[in-house]
């Protein structure tokens, strides 16, 4: 199926033996006899791509299906037979080109071929499941490659003394080919930026001790002259003397050291690239007795024939600028960029922020918070384990010791065969990271309940394997392994190849056997245990709780339906959820504790009958390691699952937000209609929910919206809804195309829609057109995200243009205003008065902005930033500042917040002070 995740390529010159290669020639030879009754072009077209009968004869049926809709394409007709001809060749298995091959036939570049592929989808059923796995790893690895290649010419302008036009130049096409070849034989996961950049940097360090010293900048000319006399090119005449000579080392590590300082890499990890991966390439090239550099034919030619085995895009092709690899304008401009620390000239210029510089500097990140932490518990660790009633040490240690090499062996059927010690240090950091999380939540914890023995929950091993699971999750994520790179779904097992593998989330659930509903329950303990996590890795972990309540959690064997079970047949206080909650803001105070001793924990509500009940009383919460008492003189019932009420709170909320946000396509002129397709929504989740049972949220949420609208006689075909709902945010066409029936049966979710869920809730959807319908739903209240950002900057409340970060260490920039704002670090030198001059411009032209939205009685648009009051009020006291008292009102909070900061610092150097001594 084309791209294979092995990637090969050709150059242009080259492009032409493609055609007569044998391994591109499956398929019988094309009989123009047959197809006399299409277009002179096409078949043409078709023969040069060396397709089957069947396959021309499928695509042009496809062809001529979109013809009634040619009107919305711009391109022309070749371009169409094209992006048909990918689709049926990779839905037939019957591949006979290159991407690069049909690119060139049809002069497009990747990302608009891409796009045209997807764009044919217009019926829906167009482009399968398949096709469209295919188009999103093309796309992945045309942009891993893309960012390599920029770093790979920026690279080399800094290591040689001349730089040539990269066509040009021998040693640049051979080691940038060299560099491909040894990435598509390593690496069975092409699309992991990181190691494919630690493999280039192994490629480098072999080129740069081997190619002349006076082509090198004096930096690298030093960085080789300690260990060894550069080696020079030999010619064919002197190569027998050359094999005499003495081999030099496998590895030059202060080469490999310079260039790893040159691009914030860990030295430790790309050592270890080199000594397994990158070695054991050179082995197979015999190129390790050989000490000039790489013949060019022979790495050209092997990397040809690697290409054309995988029928991918020819990477080669980034050297010469052709046209089918050309970066859209659009993309070049849209270059995120990071201000530098404490940067106080506006016109100071930020550095881009590329992929593989967002890449190292997360992970320099996550390893520097790491540094002073082991991968054995803390002293104050053990100490909490000592104190339990059953001491968890051993069990701890031999739970790492069976997972260890289990999550390693994984990790390298899915990277790469040699990749084994690679995951091997992925599992350290998150056992470092899992022990250090740990200790934050049991200090809590101790805080929250004046209690030291943990016991119940410190051997309970659900608990610890769903931590380690976390920790791990937020380490693949920081290296981008576990980047949701298909918008927030990791369809490969279900639709895509099943051979494929991916370390992308649930992939850790499988590896650890783990289930979704346990996993959920740390997630939020996890985030506010670590203030260092960066924004992108919680908003990763945020999706994987989405993607949890959205589908993976009610898979069959998930614990969560034998909960909903028990909640419905054991007479249990409550349902997981009642409407009349709805109302109420969700309030984040639950704990790993409160969810993974849930059901044992009682509910709160259940107090002794001799104790009145007042307004917002709550018994105390006992102890995790106590047992709960039960309530004299009242009838035995089922303690309330925490976990599972937290899960539907959360489940409500997300389920109410999609369903606003398809609203907001499609009702316009309806806006009545989505309090009632709320109403059947959450009625389906609460009385109906054996209906998600392998199936999606959203297949739910169209089918609701598609019910009422038939009740109520509005005209809005199910395509329409499907159509709209492919334009929000964390979709997939699976979740359309590929729905459960019946066991093992899947079909589309109109086909659902008419066979399931009409059928389990025809009375229901029917009473909506009666004279007296359901009661409706309340709306859920939805919360601003419960995780907070330290690094961010908070705006001062009723400002729009003031805003306070906290410093920052040297080690961790970020993101903390656009570069037209100005920086103010309190505590250190601000500079010249003028600047305070400035501030009080900017806050006097908020006043006057302000004033204006006031007088033209505009609504003010929501904020984008965080502020500092819970409830969202502009305000603390939910009153709205006016006239003159704006200003003083701004300076107040500066000033309060300001003294907040100082007193804090104070703590912090008082408490280093203290364990100095």
């Amino acid at each position: 199926m084309p791209p294979k995740r092995r990637s090969a390529g050709t150059t242009h010159n080259k492009e032409a033996k493609t055609s007569s290669s044998p391994d591109l020639k499956t398929s019988p030879e094309l009989s123009l006899k047959k197809h006399r009754d299409k277009d002179a072009d096409f078949v043409a077209l078709c023969k040069s791509l060396h397709v089957s009968d069947l396959v021309c004869e499928r695509t042009w049926k496809m062809y001529k299906s979109l013809q009634e809709s040619l009107n919305e394409f711009a391109e022309d007709e070749k371009r169409l037979w094209g992006a048909s001809l990918f689709a049926v060749v990779t839905d037939m298995d019957a591949v006979s080109f290159t991407v690069t091959r049909v690119l060139k036939a049809i002069s497009m570049n990747v990302k608009q071929f891409v796009a045209l592929v997807r764009k044919l989808d217009i019926n829906l059923d167009t482009i399968s499941v398949k096709v469209n796995s295919a188009l999103t790893r093309l796309e992945n690895k045309y942009d891993v490659t893309l960012a390599l290649y920029q770093r790979f010419e920026k690279t080399c302008k800094r290591i040689f003394a001349v730089f040539p036009e990269p066509k040009e130049s021998e040693i640049l096409r051979t080691c940038w080919t060299m560099f491909l070849l040894a990435k598509g034989r390593t690496l069975q996961m092409e699309d992991d930026l990181v190691i494919s950049f630690q493999l280039l940097l192994c490629t480098l360090e072999l080129f740069i001790k081997r190619c002349p010293p006076d082509l090198l900048q004096p930096l690298y000319q030093s960085a080789i002259s300690k260990v060894q006399s550069p080696v020079t090119r030999t010619s064919r005449r002197n190569q027998k003397n050359a094999k005499a000579r003495l081999v030099e080392p496998e590895v030059d590590v202060l080469l490999l050291e310079t260039l790893c300082k040159e691009n914030n890499c860990n030295i430790d990890e790309v050592k270890n690239v080199y000594q397994t991966s990158f070695s054991a390439f050179l082995v197979s090239l015999d190129l390790p007795k050989s000490p000039g550099l790489p013949q060019a034919a022979s790495v050209n030619q092997q990397y040809e024939e690697h290409y054309l085995k995988s029928r991918d895009i020819d990477a080669r092709l980034f050297l010469d600028s052709d046209e089918t690899l050309l970066v859209p304008k659009v993309e070049v401009v849209q270059v995120e960029r990071t201000p530098k620390k404490n940067m106080l000239e506006e016109d100071s210029m930020p550095i881009p922020q590329t992929p593989i510089r967002a890449a190292m500097t997360s992970i320099q990140q996550l390893r520097g918070d790491l540094t002073s932490r082991g991968d054995r518990p803390s002293t104050n660790l053990a100490t909490y384990f000592k104190n339990c009633t059953v001491d968890p040490t051993q069990n701890v240690l031999k739970r790492l010791e069976t997972m260890g090499p289990k999550f390693s062996q994984r990790f390298a059927e899915a990277v790469g065969p040699r990749c084994i010690t690679l995951g091997k240090q992925r599992f350290t950091l998150g056992v470092k990271l899992y022990y250090k999380v740990m200790e934050a939540m049991l200090k809590s914890e101790e805080k929250r309940l004046s209690v030291q023995n943990f016991s119940k929950l410190l051997n309970d091993s659900t608990f610890h394997t769903s931590l380690l699971a976390c920790a791990l999750e937020v380490v693949m994520a920081t290296y981008g392994e576990s980047s949701f790179k298909t918008g927030g779904y990791n369809h490969g097992r279900s639709g895509g190849d099943p051979g494929e593998a991916d370390l992308c989330f649930p992939w850790i659930l499988d590896v650890l056997n783990l289930s979704a509903f346990d996993f959920y329950k740390v997630i939020e303990s996890f985030i506010k245990a670590d203030a260092t996590l960066s924004k992108d890795i919680v908003k990763h972990l945020e999706t994987c709780e989405n993607l949890i309540m959205e589908r993976i959690a009610w898979k069959t064997d998930s614990p969560l339906f034998e909960l909903l079970k028990q909640e419905q047949e054991g007479g249990s206080v409550e349902q997981a959820e009642t409407p009349v909650s709805f109302g109420q803001p969700l309030k984040h105070e639950h704990t790993a504790a409160d969810l993974y001793l849930s059901p044992v924990r009682p509910c709160l509500r259940i107090l002794p009958p001799d104790s009145p009940a007042t307004p917002g009383s709550q018994a105390a919460p006992p102890p995790p390691s106590q047992p709960a008492p039960q309530a004299v003189g009242q009838n035995p019932r089922h303690p309330k699952s925490n976990s599972l009420s937290l899960f539907y709170k959360k489940l409500y909320r997300l389920a109410y937000t999609r369903l606003k946000m398809l609203c907001s396509y499609l009702l316009s002129s309806h806006p009545e209609l989505e309090p009632i397709i709320w109403t059947l929504f959450q009625h389906t989740l609460q009385h109906k929910y054996e209906l998600m049972r392998d199936r999606h949220l959203d297949q739910l949420m169209m089918s609701a919206m598609y019910a009422i609208y038939k009740v109520k006689s509005v005209d809005l075909r199910f395509k329409t809804i499907v159509s709209s709902y492919k334009d929000m945010p964390n979709t997939s066409q699976e979740t359309f195309k590929h729905v459960l029936i019946t066991e093992g049966n899947y079909d589309s979710i109109i086909i659902f829609y008419n066979e399931v869920f009409m059928q389990r809730l025809k009375t229901n959807i029917l009473q909506y057109a009666s004279t007296r319908p359901p009661t409706l739903s309340p709306i859920p209240q939805i919360p601003r995200s419960p995780y907070k950002f330290p690094s961010s900057p908070l705006r001062v409340p009723g400002s729009n243009n003031v805003y306070i970060s906290p410093m920052k260490s040297s080690r961790s920039p970020g993101i903390m205003t656009p570069r037209s704002r100005m920086l103010v670090s309190i505590g250190e030198s601000f500079g010249t008065p003028n600047r305070f001059q400035k501030i009080n411009q900017m806050v006097n032209s908020s006043d006057r902005s302000l004033k204006r939205i006031s007088d033209h009685g505009a609504t003010p648009k929501p904020l984008k930033r965080l502020r500092f009051d819970v409830e969202g009020q502009d305000e603390p006291d939910g009153s709205k500042s006016d006239g003159d008292s704006t200003l003083i009102q701004r300076l107040n909070d500066l000033t309060s917040a300001r003294s907040r900061m100082q007193e804090q610092k104070m703590k912090e150097d008082a408490e280093s002070r203290k364990e100095l001594h």
